[in-house]
């Protein structure tokens, strides 16, 4: 069970700060990793503290823009001197560099388990959510590009991203994410359910 008085801390000062990130990486992702940390971390021997707090700090980085938004984070976390009511040193380094190696397109292992934790906890592996963050990426990048253009690199990223020589890694084992990849794979086969599946989602987002 995590430590009241750090959960309290970050839901008031952490979170909060996700509202002004861009719509792939608002408070409800950063409490999607958060949850997704908490439930790979119930298969290993770990701090849940220090889990929860990687989570939490992961992505806060982006206030100093997308490039390298990773290594901000961990500076943010390793300058919070909040934290050291809770963590020794040791600790906060690990949880630093645990939100240094989280990002997808990383090709060396992360330092340590926990980094491994963060890194496979951000792996949204929901196809509704990537699709409707690759549409929206789509319309405000590239606005020349009709639907059916949309479409094609929608797919393009998918697979480039989750295929099956895709540049994503997971580092542990777990069946959930590997079920959930599976299933993304399983979708990039047919391309007329993608465009259906998009054409749904445009809709709701337009309501």
């Amino acid at each position: 069970m995590v430590t009241a008085g750090i959960r309290d801390y970050l839901e008031a000062n952490i979170i909060p700060r996700y509202q002004f990130f861009d719509q792939a990486h608002l408070e409800d992702h950063v409490c999607a990793v958060i949850e997704n940390a908490l439930i790979i971390a119930g298969d290993f021997d770990v701090n849940i503290d220090m889990v929860l707090v990687a989570a939490a700090y992961h992505d806060v980085g982006l206030e100093q823009g997308r490039a390298d938004h990773e290594l901000f984070s961990g500076l943010v976390l390793e300058n919070d001197s909040e934290l050291k009511k809770w963590f020794g040193n040791e600790e906060i380094i690990v949880m630093k560099e645990a939100c240094e190696d989280h990002r997808a397109s990383r090709k060396s292992e992360p330092r340590s388990l926990y980094g491994k934790i963060i890194a496979d906890a951000d792996r949204i592996l929901d196809p509704d959510i990537i699709l409707t963050r690759a549409l929206q990426y789509g319309a405000v990048n590239y606005p020349v590009l009709d639907f059916d253009g949309q479409i094609e690199r929608v797919l393009q990223h998918v697979n480039d991203k989750y295929g099956e020589n895709g540049y994503m890694t997971l580092w542990l084992d777990t069946p959930v994410n590997l079920g959930r990849l599976d299933a993304i794979r399983a979708m990039l086969l047919s391309k007329e359910k993608v465009k259906m599946r998009c054409e749904q989602l445009l809709r709701s987002l337009r309501t």
